[in-house]
């Protein structure tokens, strides 16, 4: 992911952001005339614009054998587009303020654009030709695959990164969701630039794609904006099946020998889908154990009563064919296995008896106050829309989620924190940590 922007005019565009932050009480759904959909917020207390979106795909369309497709693709769209070359659209977007990032994950490429409103013409124009003319050029091929390549070898020696690399391996082995979406030192030699075409061609296309529209710009010109921009792309994506699946391996530990201060550890297990009913309890529940808040249960457990760990957290996942809940902590060799056993009692205590009455009130009231902060900024704002397309939620979500999180009984909690967290964890470890060992694989 790379942003081509000059750090003062970044600056000055984030300050503008934050001091008038998008309104996401109205909503509007947009089609341009040539049948494209987007989500608008208009915001004129800011002359700036802001184009968020989303192609469905990510980097479960990686070639086989070549992992870091999508990631590659993502890292070139921003350099040499249509007749300018690296250097000099990079200049012209320096010169406009014109902000433009690209990323990929395991099923979605995104990218998004901010510009001033003054500067909308030629933002909209220069986004047109980075998605539908991206040159990848030779020189550019080499230096941004040098750059990912500088990164996966730091990665061998990361203990986050190997625990988290083996876990989702291990969980979805076989799958694509077990390759890693940045590649690996293998895979990244081996992608030419017939496969990064090949790939845009595949998987930028108007029917897996989702906006979002923020800022100081009335509906007329962004459906103009949406023909001129998109419209060009095919209309069809041709992306490759993905099977169901589920985390495999629960109940075994992976230990991973690594000459480092602390080891780290990463847990998960099977979730609970996005669209299923008990969603929104599974999400309370979790923010019980350790859902980021200080107040969680593994937080007050681990750290604050016994002082194992600088901070332990996990979240739900989901993904279109698969949920899981996943989380980490680091802590002293010496101390890793009572810290893991501890964090497994924590689970199985809260899947057993569920959380009390007065930590799912304040759970609710938690969730419903700090929802607000997805709302401070344009780019936010955004960003959450995109999210919202994709998880299929509905234009008046945002309107019902409080009424959602409200309507979660006691009883509701209780039994989904039996049918989120009984189910087993798979564990990784990368360190020298004491009193864990590997069960079921062979330690590295």
């Amino acid at each position: 992911m790379k942003v081509k922007l000059c750090a003062a005019v970044a600056i000055g565009l984030s300050v503008l952001t934050v001091a008038a932050p998008a309104s996401a009480t109205t909503i509007e759904r947009i089609v341009s005339p040539g049948g494209i959909e987007a989500w608008l917020v208009r915001e004129p207390a800011v002359p700036l614009v802001v184009v968020d979106f989303a192609f469905g795909g990510g980097a479960v369309q990686d070639p086989p054998g070549k992992a870091g497709t999508a990631e590659l693709v993502s890292s070139m769209l921003d350099d040499g587009v249509g007749d300018y070359d690296s250097k000099t659209f990079h200049d012209r977007l320096e010169r406009k303020a014109i902000e433009m990032n690209f990323s990929v994950d395991r099923e979605t490429l995104r990218g998004t654009m901010r510009t001033l409103k003054e500067n909308g013409d030629e933002a909209f124009e220069d986004l047109r030709l980075s998605l539908n003319a991206p040159r990848f050029d030779a020189s550019d091929i080499d230096l941004n695959r040098a750059q990912i390549l500088a990164g996966l070898r730091r990665a061998t020696t990361s203990p986050g990164d190997i625990a988290n690399r083996r876990w989702w391996e291990t969980a979805f082995a076989g799958h694509p969701y077990g390759r890693p979406v940045n590649g690996s030192l293998e895979s990244l030699p081996t992608i030419t630039a017939d496969d990064l075409k090949a790939y845009t061609h595949r998987v930028l296309a108007r029917s897996n794609l989702k906006i979002a529209i923020v800022g100081d710009i009335d509906p007329d010109t962004a459906r103009a904006m949406l023909d001129h921009v998109f419209e060009g792309l095919p209309a069809k994506a041709d992306l490759n099946p993905v099977e169901a699946v589920s985390p495999q391996g629960l109940g075994r530990r992976i230990v991973v020998s690594l000459d480092v201060p602390q080891s780290v550890v990463e847990f998960g297990g099977a979730g609970i889908a996005r669209k299923d009913p008990d969603f929104m309890a599974a999400y309370i529940v979790n923010h019980i154990l350790g859902g980021g808040s200080f107040s969680s249960r593994l937080y007050q457990e681990v750290r604050e009563k016994r002082g194992l760990a600088y901070s332990v957290s996990d979240s739900l996942m989901w993904l279109d064919h698969a949920a899981m809940f996943l989380g980490t902590t680091a802590t002293r060799d010496d101390r890793t296995g009572e810290t893991l056993d501890l964090i497994q009692s924590e689970i199985h205590r809260l899947a057993e008896n569920g959380p009390t009455a007065d930590e799912l009130a304040k759970a609710k009231a938690y969730l419903n106050s700090a929802f607000a902060l997805n709302l401070d900024t344009s780019s936010k704002v955004a960003g959450l829309l995109v999210q919202l397309q994709l998880d299929d939620l509905g234009v008046d979500y945002i309107s019902r989620r409080t009424a959602m999180i409200d309507a979660v009984s006691l009883d509701d909690a209780k039994r989904v924190a039996k049918r989120l967290l009984d189910g087993g964890l798979l564990v990784t470890v990368v360190g020298k940590p004491e009193g864990v060992a590997s069960s079921g694989t062979t330690a590295n």
